[in-house]
């Protein structure tokens, strides 16, 4: 098992210029975009520019076109960091949405869902009772998933404003300074999370962290997607393989119980590639718990170069390879999803019409001893990385 806690090193010179510098900007955010209003008509999914202007908390929020050469295009939004669109061609070329989102940043913001797209920090995932104990003191944390905290509780990093910065045409830098004892957790934490399209149809996300105090940090990020695309329909048909052996089962209220279990023998076995909907209405108690999929899987030996999910379109045939240098990953089936918002493609968020794959360290790590650290220092970085490269099964 790994940390993706590592001392400071030197940072390697950005050597290209960077592009669109002309632009007038803030001393803070890059106020330079792309408006999809301008792209050709193979890029027909991107929500326009202009619905993302507004000042949110006295920030400026935009959205932020990134592309390769390919043709790959990804939209995000400095509020809170989220992945809006991302383009990809399916098994026939056409270039298909694969992720859910809004049309306006109004849409993000007064979503029943809060995390669509979004960079979730300080802490990825759910924290027991919303309380920890670090150093000697216990820390008290907002409370927003019935008795614990989830994704850094409130405010949580879905909810601010970025100052962001496009390095060149394919990638956008993010940061974000997350106060002293904000949303009860110590230490000012410096954060810069870079999303990156890559020329081989990959988007890389890089996450950075550094604290003038001893805190916890777990980073990343909550994009739903559908690789059928946005609005296509049910997810249950989607073929997963997940490289993890064992898995963390929870409580009734989704905190691990403390034991790691094989995943060997049930439901929860995805050494083989199978459909989402195979078994998840098996009678078992950790489904009814999760109300389906909704479970930390602890990945088998790996690095940033080796595969450790896998999830096909049934439809589309895009086929999603995902690589962490995480020690787990969090599989969530839409479970909870009741088609409250309407997204982009012009339909309701409806169950199990959209799954997300969270890289990250396992969920209430600083309550759980035996589970790999969160803990970050003074004078270390935490950095860390997941890519997740977009190919074809015809």
């Amino acid at each position: 098992m790994q940390s993706s806690f590592k001392k400071p090193s030197l940072a390697v010179a950005i050597a290209c210029s960077i592009l669109f510098a002309a632009c007038n900007q803030s001393t803070k955010t890059t106020t330079t975009m792309t408006d999809s209003t301008t792209t050709t008509a193979t890029t027909p999914k991107l929500p326009p520019a202009s619905a993302f202007e507004k000042t949110i908390d006295g920030k400026q929020t935009h959205l932020y076109i990134l592309k390769n050469k390919h043709g790959m295009e990804a939209a995000i939004t400095n509020y809170g960091g989220r992945v809006v669109s991302l383009l990809v061609p399916d098994k026939t070329g056409k270039l298909t949405d694969v992720v859910l989102g809004f049309e306006s940043v109004e849409g993000f913001e007064n979503s029943k869902e809060p995390y669509y797209g979004a960079t979730i920090g300080r802490f990825g995932n759910r924290i027991a009772k919303g309380k920890f104990k670090l150093g000697g003191k216990e820390y008290t944390l907002v409370t927003n998933n019935g008795p614990n905290t989830l994704h850094g509780g409130k405010p949580g990093f879905q909810a601010v404003v970025w100052d962001a910065k496009m390095i060149d045409s394919a990638t956008l830098e993010l940061s974000y300074l997350a106060k002293d004892m904000e949303g009860g957790f110590p230490g000012n934490l410096k954060v810069k999370v870079t999303y990156t399209i890559t020329d081989d149809n990959a988007m890389k996300v890089s996450y950075e962290a550094t604290t003038d105090k001893t805190t916890v940090v777990n980073l990343t990020n909550h994009a739903f997607f559908n690789l059928n695309g946005e609005s296509s329909g049910t997810i249950l048909d989607h073929l997963v393989q997940i490289h993890a052996d064992n898995y963390t089962p929870v409580d009734s209220t989704l905190i691990p119980t403390g034991k790691v279990e094989p995943v060997a023998g049930t439901p929860f076995d995805f050494t083989k590639a199978t459909t989402i909907g195979a078994r998840i209405n098996t009678s078992n108690q950790q489904l009814k718990n999760g109300n389906g999929y909704d479970h930390n899987f602890v990945l088998n030996q790996h690095d940033i170069n080796t595969v450790i999910a896998t999830v096909i379109g049934d439809k589309s045939g895009i086929k999603m390879e995902i690589y962490t240098e995480e020690p787990a990953m969090q599989f969530y089936s839409g479970n909870f999803m009741q088609g409250k918002n309407e997204m982009k493609g012009g339909k309701k968020d409806e169950f199990r019409t959209s799954f997300a794959m969270e890289t990250q360290h396992y969920p209430d790590s600083p309550n759980q001893m035996s589970f790999p650290t969160t803990v970050l220092n003074p004078g270390q970085t935490y950095r860390t990385q997941s890519i997740y490269k977009f190919s074809v099964v015809k």
